[in-house]
């Protein structure tokens, strides 16, 4: 999943990486008092952009398979799958674990230019970037050990370098396009996918689904991190963007793959899901009977890169008052 920042409503934006790391930047306090527990070598080259001497760090010649991570935040940074002996005298990769997780800043400090690289989430200075490392990057991220702690494969890793326990969901409610730039907007959604699902073809195209004939569902993965958002409250939002009355169809938008569903990936989601339509049934909500069908989720097929983010891209009006649903959400 690509990178998505969340710059909507929600009290304070949280960034998230394709790996599923919270990579928002930490407050200059929470960085302080980070780097105060470190040792004067490390607080030297993080905090002071300092560079140990070669051949001295004790990551130099380290072949043991694991993970690099902050010394200051503990954020993943680099593989030892990525890593190459460059003769240097310093730890060296051509690539990082998540290009999300390290930031390039311009370097003029010794008269000439380089790329300074730093972790994106504390700000703490790692070393520097050149052009001339190995295929297929052809780059080398020269690296201080003091920047960096290892932790060897099989180890249990911190809180502090572990991934979010993101959850999925998935939903069907007409075109996909305003689905999806719905829940991308709604906190704690750190991703939202258009796709086909629960149908029988693998891997469909757009003109397939749209023929009527495959059977998918014009879905949208919404991948979550549930200790900001519940699942509960999501599929209620999805009944606040399209209308579940209307059998194999959304407005103008006829066909099975406009249908209204929920595809469940475990048997919790399926009862939240049930219990929701039955209590919105059971008000009269919508003043006719909701055809909403909840699945057992199958294969979801991303859909065709131009109809990802399209609303965002194009600036397209959507039939969906995304505004107002929010609103009702209690998110505006």
């Amino acid at each position: 999943m690509p990178e998505r920042t969340e710059t909507t409503r929600a009290t304070t934006a949280v960034r998230v990486s394709a790996s599923g790391y919270d990579i928002t930047p930490l407050p200059p306090d929470r960085v302080a008092a980070l780097a105060a527990r470190l040792d004067a070598e490390a607080y030297r080259v993080t905090q002071r952009a300092g560079t140990e001497p070669a051949f001295c760090g004790n990551l130099v010649d380290n072949h043991r398979a694991g993970l690099y991570t902050c010394v200051v935040c503990g954020l993943p940074l680099f593989s030892s799958q990525h890593k190459f002996d460059s003769g240097t005298g310093w730890p060296s990769f051509f690539r990082p674990f998540d290009e999300a997780h390290v930031v390039e800043r311009r370097d003029l400090s010794l008269g000439m230019v380089r790329t300074e690289i730093l972790c994106a989430r504390c700000g703490a200075h790692l070393g520097h970037v050149f052009d001339d490392g190995p295929r297929p990057t052809g780059l080398r991220y020269c690296l201080n050990s003091a920047a960096l702690t290892f932790y060897e494969e099989g180890t249990e890793l911190p809180a502090a370098s572990r991934p979010l326990p993101l959850e999925t969901a998935y939903f069907a409610g007409g075109c996909f396009w305003g689905v999806e730039h719905a829940f991308s907007l709604f906190p704690g959604v750190v991703d939202a996918v258009s796709g086909y699902q629960n149908g029988h073809t693998a891997n469909p195209s757009y003109r397939e689904v749209c023929s009527d004939t495959t059977g998918h569902a014009e879905t949208v993965k919404v991948v979550f991190d549930p200790a900001r958002v519940s699942y509960e409250r999501l599929v209620r939002f999805f009944f606040l963007i399209h209308d579940p009355t209307t059998l194999n169809r959304q407005g103008p938008d006829v066909g099975s793959q406009y249908r209204s569903a929920i595809f469940v990936v475990n048997d919790a989601q399926r009862q939240v899901a049930e219990r929701v339509i039955h209590e919105l049934s059971a008000t009269g909500s919508f003043g006719r009977p909701i055809v909403t069908a909840v699945e057992p989720a199958e294969p979801f097929w991303p859909a065709e890169a131009y109809h990802q983010d399209y609303i965002a891209r194009t600036g397209r009006a959507c039939h969906i008052d995304i505004a107002a649903a929010l609103r009702a959400a209690g998110v505006q």
